[in-house]
């Protein structure tokens, strides 16, 4: 719908506080309320699902508690700055706990590795598990770090709105060479395939090819260095908790069960946006949440895209997608690490699988998350809360997995019985899967993908669509498809590209 040039305009229509409204509340859209708030606009945020969190959102059931998605926090000092805009402290309100190790890389032969925050340990644990990589490891630590101070402290909060602002920093980025795949940087200091492994597997947290996404990505391993890993008390989803109380204590609201169907425009400039249920709520700017491929495919239909038009959406590349099975169990497992990563018996061969060839696998690698070994209240007394996530192809595969759920889920529980939890299908209390479908039918990500765009270096900063959107004036992306890109870190940073490209409050008086 197109709102009529001569009708009252639904923006500044109590001559109070401008307006924004912001669609979606997982982190992205979360911290950009509170950003936004502070900067004077009055807040509403609006979700179509039960509950905030978008893929932070938090599963109940049967007294366990399982954190939808991310279930780890890499750079908390973006959080510190959202509670300090609010004259409070982050960690008054939500407990942080350091994870020592950061997690443990199981391979199938059963060896395995602890990757440390400790200098010290990590060192011992290279000399226990590839003495002869000391040196390379090192020295990709420190070509990390280099990565670090450039793509994370001086491009991760700044906006690409033109072509200028992408070839400002192309000498720099020739420098430290991101034209070439994070597994290629890794391998040119590393030679033992399984530290090969160790080293470039975490593209793959964020919805990337470790074999073609941007050797930028590489500062993954500074970060997680510089800041530590951190597990959240109460789960991921207390920290979407104090994001709300943070909102609603500016005076701004959080509405649940709300839809958004459209995006309302008058000459290509967003002016509020319609509900499923007809309502119609005013805006000076919309803050879109939503994969950016849904929200320029399904949001704007009256407006002619001309950067971001169907075919261009249907020729980028998704990242991978996610097949994630909760399960509790009515014993604990105190031999299992809060974090473990188990690679399957192909690495390089299976995630082509999954990125080019887009088949679903009948081997898999996982990510097993075991928050109870850290925080036993997300339990019942004496159990253990878990879930198994395994990268796999996004919708275009053509799986059906109406059909194949179950047998792959059932694949996953034999894995984990004959590898890590022994007896396993006999404690199982409880168990909820969530596949590509779900991502999206219930959090209408383009292809079900998990991460939305890949993050390739064609498709990364000026070359994602943009936090201020090309198409309609007043209109801005936050979240995982926009720059600078997933992953909790990334999402929040996005919110913060807003105070550069929103304007004052005053613009609206």
């Amino acid at each position: 719908m197109t709102v009529a040039p001569g009708k009252a305009s639904p923006s500044t229509s109590h001559g109070r506080q401008p307006h924004a409204v912001i669609i979606g509340s997982g982190f992205g859209g979360l911290a950009a309320a509170v950003r936004l708030g502070a900067r004077g606009y009055r807040v509403t945020v609006l979700e179509r699902l039960d509950a905030p969190g978008g893929r932070a959102y938090v599963h109940h059931q049967d007294g366990f508690s399982f954190d939808a998605g991310p279930t780890i926090i890499t750079a908390p000092f973006l959080l510190d700055e959202l509670w300090a805009l609010c004259g409070k402290r982050f960690a008054d309100e939500v407990e942080l706990r350091a994870m020592e190790p950061f997690y443990r890389i199981r391979f199938d032969n059963g060896e395995h590795f602890d990757y440390s925050g400790d200098p010290e340990r990590n060192r011992a644990e290279i000399l226990r598990f590839a003495p002869g990589e000391l040196d390379g490891y090192q020295r990709f630590l420190k070509k990390s770090e280099a990565i670090f101070r450039v793509g994370f402290e001086q491009l991760a909060h700044k906006p690409f709105n033109t072509v200028m602002d992408m070839v400002r920093i192309v000498p720099a980025m020739m420098k430290l060479q991101s034209y070439r795949s994070v597994y290629s940087l890794v391998s040119s200091y590393i030679k033992d395939e399984r530290m090969r492994t160790i080293m470039s597997f975490h593209p793959l947290l964020i919805g990337g090819n470790p074999f073609t996404v941007t050797s930028i990505y590489a500062l993954i391993s500074f970060l997680e260095r510089e800041w530590g890993v951190h597990s959240t008390i109460g789960g991921t989803g207390a920290i979407v908790t104090g994001l709300v109380g943070l909102i609603e204590g500016q005076g701004n609201q959080v509405r649940c069960g709300a839809q958004v169907a459209e995006i309302l425009t008058a000459n290509r400039t967003a002016r509020g946006v319609r509900l499923a249920n007809g309502e119609e709520i005013a805006a000076d700017i919309v803050v879109s949440d939503v994969d950016p491929a849904t929200t320029y495919k399904n949001l704007i239909p009256s407006v002619k895209r001309h950067h971001w038009p169907d075919w261009r959406i249907k020729r980028s590349q998704y990242s991978n997608g996610l097949f994630v099975w909760y399960f509790g169990t009515k014993c604990q497992h105190q031999d299992v690490l809060h974090h473990t990563i188990l690679m399957g018996p192909r690495y390089k061969e299976l995630v082509q699988d999954i990125f080019k060839r887009k088949i679903l696998a009948k081997d898999f690698s996982l990510y097993l998350h075991r928050p109870t070994a850290t925080d036993p209240s997300v339990a019942p007394p004496g159990c253990d809360t878990f879930y198994a996530l395994a990268p796999v192809p996004h919708l275009d595969s053509g799986t059906d997995w109406t059909t194949q759920a179950e047998p792959f889920r059932q694949a996953v529980c034999a894995y984990l019985e004959q590898s890590l939890l022994p007896g396993l299908s006999e404690n199982i209390v409880t168990s909820k899967v969530t596949t590509p479908l779900d991502f999206q039918n219930r959090l209408l990500s383009f292809k079900g993908a998990g991460f939305s765009l890949e993050p390739v270096l064609w498709q990364s900063a000026w070359f994602r669509p943009h936090n201020a959107s090309e198409e309609v004036r007043h209109l801005y992306l936050v979240g995982a498809g926009t720059h600078p890109g997933a992953g909790v870190p990334g999402v929040i940073s996005s919110a913060r590209v807003l105070d550069t490209v929103v304007p004052d409050a005053s613009t609206f008086a």
